[in-house]
């Protein structure tokens, strides 16, 4: 056994898993949220259902985005008319469309993230991806492996179908990886197109007209490892500890269905409660062994499910008002782009932090929290500090 032990202990990293890079990509379609409703009832040939536009236009009038990015062109609704139909079979059009363009889109974010990181693509020793969308085998994984030149035998990891709270998950799974695995290096990729879900409005389905409204197309990546060599790796945020659970009395709050008419969106209005509820519990089991109580001394990088959301975690929490506000830009920007925004707003904040000549990585911030929402209704805490500020502090 202590031999066991021994060989055990060799394969495992010393230190905390870590970001080392950062790279973030989204298709060349813009739609400003001002166009948005004309574009979208047009498109659908649904402009004599005036309430629901009327609807979309206050949705998106209070959404907090200004802009979006949908690899969906009108172009592509035309040569593909079921798309744009509420309930109409679609599946094979919408699948023709993801299966090539999801990893395509996330090799764009992950090229980046491989620049900046600096070292060779022979030295991922992992890879963890991530959509909700274009399902197949074999997958996104596999196709990325080739489109990046990764070593065949980098180990992989796909997870199809999680939606927005995944963003915490590949980090809590790249995070077990590189530290249970000595010199793993692990990319990560988050890679979301909404043509899954894309869909005509419907009188009797207004949940589906909020999640038109609010997705966006987006793909992020970064590379997690442990003991990093300083003179190439330039660490960013440590993975401190991650967690997941389902909050209670949420059953059905947030749900997605694969159909023959891709994937429908189900959104009860309680969501935004749900999350205010339980969110300070989370915070002190997360922080508490840290002897951090004061949420406001944290950085915060919390997924953007929507402007009720967030609002209700201000409110609930008590936090300032520029507390959110990388998630908030994000939102703005991109609108919500399920599990790739939390790193979207990593990105953002470390170059705020950058820009502002801040003493860390986390707005000048030694610690801080990363959440994402999703299905279930699931919660992922992620516990991050700023890996340039003194590790004992």
């Amino acid at each position: 056994m202590a031999h066991l032990e021994e060989i055990r202990e060799k394969q495992r990293s010393r230190g905390t898993a870590t970001i080392l890079a950062i790279g973030t990509a989204t298709p060349s379609n813009c739609i400003y949220q001002s166009d948005f409703t004309d574009y979208y009832f047009r498109v659908t040939k649904s402009e004599h259902m005036t309430e629901l536009k009327a609807k979309l236009k206050r949705i998106c009038e209070k959404s907090m985005i200004e802009k979006r990015y949908i690899h969906l062109t009108e172009k592509m609704l035309q040569e593909n008319p079921n798309i744009s139909a509420y309930e109409e079979p679609s599946l094979n059009a919408r699948q023709d469309i993801l299966v090539e363009e999801v990893p395509k889109l996330g090799e764009k974010a992950a090229s980046k993230a491989l620049k900046e990181w600096g070292r060779a693509r022979s030295e991922i020793t992992h890879l963890i991806v991530c959509s909700t969308s274009g399902v197949d085998m074999p997958g996104a994984d596999y196709q990325l492996v080739r489109l990046l030149g990764l070593k065949p035998s980098t180990k992989r990891f796909m997870l199809y179908h999680q939606g927005c709270f995944a963003g915490g998950t590949v980090l809590r799974l790249a995070k077990d990886l590189a530290e249970n695995n000595v010199g793993a290096r692990v990319l990560v990729v988050c890679s979301e197109i909404t043509a899954v879900t894309f869909r005509g409005p419907c009188e009797t389905h207004l949940d589906s007209l909020v999640g038109q409204a609010l997705f966006g197309d987006g793909a992020s990546s970064v590379i997690v490892g442990a003991d990093p060599d300083t003179t190439i790796e330039r660490p960013l945020f440590h993975l401190v500890s991650a967690s997941e659970t389902i909050l209670p009395n949420s059953e059905g709050a947030i749900e997605g269905h694969l159909r023959e008419v891709g994937l429908t969106f189900h959104l009860k209005d309680n969501v935004p409660y749900l999350i205010g509820d339980n969110i300070e519990k989370s915070l002190e089991e997360a922080f508490h062994p840290h002897g951090i109580s004061d949420w406001n001394s944290l950085f915060w990088v919390a997924h953007p499910g929507g402007p009720a959301i967030l609002k209700q975690i201000e409110a609930t929490l008590g936090l300032k008002p520029d507390k959110l506000r990388a998630t908030k830009q994000v939102l703005k920007e991109y609108g919500n782009m399920s599990s790739a925004c939390v790193l979207f707003i990593l990105d953002e904040m470390r170059k705020w932090s950058l820009e502002e000549g801040k003493s860390s990585t986390g707005e000048g911030l030694k610690w801080g929290v990363l959440y994402g929402f999703g299905p279930g209704l699931t919660m992922e805490t992620i516990v991050l500090h700023s890996a340039n500020i003194d590790a004992n502090n």
